[in-house]
C-alpha cells in the first residue's frame, strides 16, 4: 500500500502592515495647494524656526564655555590639591563621573518602579504622541514614557541612563482615564521633553562635561535656557497648535489654562521691563514665560536670552508673523472707568 504523499503548498508570505504614516505638522510642513495659485492668497514660506526643529543660536557657544569652565574648575582642583593649598578630600570631585552614573541610573529606576509606563494600551494618546515626536525628528528608536503620580504638580522631564532615553510626564497633565484636557497642548509638551532626547540635552558625557559650569551663577543659566528654546523649537514643529495651551497650562494650571490670553500674555514680554525682570531671567534655568510665549509667537527670530522682546507681534505660524503697533498695556484701563474715582497705577 502506497503512503500518501503530502500536498505541497504554496509558500505564505507574512503578512506585514504597513505602519501608519506621521501626520504632517499644521502649518508648517503642508505643501502649496494643487491647482492653479489663488490670485486673493499669498502662499508665504515657513518662518526660519517654525521648519525643520533648530537649535537656539547661543545654545553651541555657550555650551562651550560651560565645557571649558568646566575642565578649568577640575584642573584647578587637581593643582590645589597637589600643591596643599586644599584637602586631599576635595580629590573626591574627581568622582564626579561615577556620581552622575549613579544619579542617571537612580533617575530611570524610579519611574520604572513606581510609574505608569505609556504603552499601546496604557496612556495610548501619551503613547502615540511619543511614538510620532521619536519618528518625526529623526530617531532610531521610541524612548521609553513613564506616567508618575503628580500631586499638584505641572511637570515633564527626559533624561537617560546608559543607551536608553525616557521621558517622565505628570500626571496632572492628564485627566480622569488618562486623557489630555488639552491634547494639543500635551502633544507640544512630550515633543519639548523628546526633543531634549534629539538634541542631545540627555547625554551622559554632555552633562559629565558641563557638570561645574552649569553651577556658575548666570553662565549655567544661560545655557539651561537656549536648551529649554531648543527644546520648544522641537515642540513647536510636533505641535504649532498647541504652544497657546503649553503656555496656559504652564502659567495657571491645567484647569485654567483656558482662560489665558496667549496673546496678550506674550504682549507683556515687552511691556514688562526693569533691572528685576531682567535678572529673574538671568538666573532662571527656563526662560520666563512671558519671553517664552513671544518666541513661540514670533517664529522669524529665536528666543530672547538677556533683553526682552521689543516688537509685537501676531500670527503663529508658517511665517505669517506681522508686527504690530504697540497696544496699551493689557491692565491699563481708560480714565474715569474704575469707581469713587480711583485710577490705574502706572505702569513701568
Amino acid at each position: 500500500m502506497d503512503t500518501p504523499q503530502p500536498i505541497p503548498r504554496e509558500p505564505v508570505e507574512p503578512r506585514v502592515s504597513a505602519p501608519a504614516p506621521i501626520p504632517n505638522v499644521p502649518g508648517v510642513v503642508d505643501p502649496p495647494p494643487p491647482g492653479p495659485p489663488d490670485p486673493a492668497r499669498r502662499w508665504l514660506r515657513p518662518a526660519h524656526f517654525a521648519a525643520r526643529p533648530r537649535l537656539h543660536p547661543w545654545e553651541i557657544p555657550t555650551l562651550v564655555v560651560v565645557i571649558l569652565a568646566t575642565a578649568l574648575g577640575y584642573a584647578t582642583v587637581i593643582v590645589l590639591v597637589a600643591a596643599g593649598t586644599l584637602d586631599q578630600l576635595l580629590l573626591g570631585a574627581l568622582a564626579f563621573p561615577l556620581l552622575l552614573f549613579v544619579i542617571r541610573g537612580l533617575t530611570y529606576a524610579s519611574p520604572r518602579v513606581n510609574g505608569v509606563q505609556m504603552t499601546p494600551t496604557q496612556f495610548p494618546d501619551g503613547h502615540r504622541m511619543v511614538v510620532e515626536a521619536a519618528a518625526r525628528f529623526g530617531l532610531e528608536y521610541v524612548p521609553d514614557a513613564y506616567v508618575v503620580l503628580g500631586n499638584g504638580q505641572i511637570n515633564a522631564f527626559a533624561s537617560g541612563h546608559g543607551f536608553r532615553r525616557f521621558v517622565v510626564v505628570y500626571s496632572d497633565l492628564f485627566e480622569v482615564g488618562g486623557a489630555a484636557r488639552s491634547p494639543e497642548a500635551l502633544r507640544f509638551i512630550i515633543g519639548h521633553e523628546v526633543g531634549h532626547i534629539a538634541a542631545g540635552h540627555t547625554s551622559y558625557w554632555r552633562q559629565l562635561s558641563t557638570i561645574i559650569g552649569m553651577n556658575i551663577p548666570v553662565l549655567g543659566s544661560a545655557l539651561s535656557r537656549s536648551q529649554e528654546y531648543t527644546a520648544d523649537n522641537y515642540g513647536y514643529y510636533a505641535q504649532p497648535s498647541g504652544a497657546p495651551g503649553a503656555v496656559g497650562v504652564l502659567a495657571a494650571g491645567k484647569y485654567m489654562l483656558s482662560a489665558v490670553d496667549f496673546d496678550q500674555f506674550a504682549d507683556r514680554a515687552t511691556h514688562e521691563r526693569g533691572f528685576f525682570t531682567f535678572l529673574t531671567n538671568a538666573l532662571s534655568s527656563h526662560p520666563v514665560l512671558t519671553w517664552r510665549a513671544a518666541a513661540l509667537r514670533d517664529r522669524t527670530r529665536p528666543g530672547a536670552m538677556l533683553l526682552r522682546p521689543r516688537q509685537i507681534v501676531r500670527g503663529v505660524g508658517s511665517g505669517n508673523v506681522v508686527a504690530v503697533p504697540p497696544p496699551p498695556h493689557p491692565a491699563t484701563l481708560p480714565a474715569g472707568s474704575l469707581p469713587n474715582g480711583i485710577e490705574s497705577p502706572p505702569r513701568f
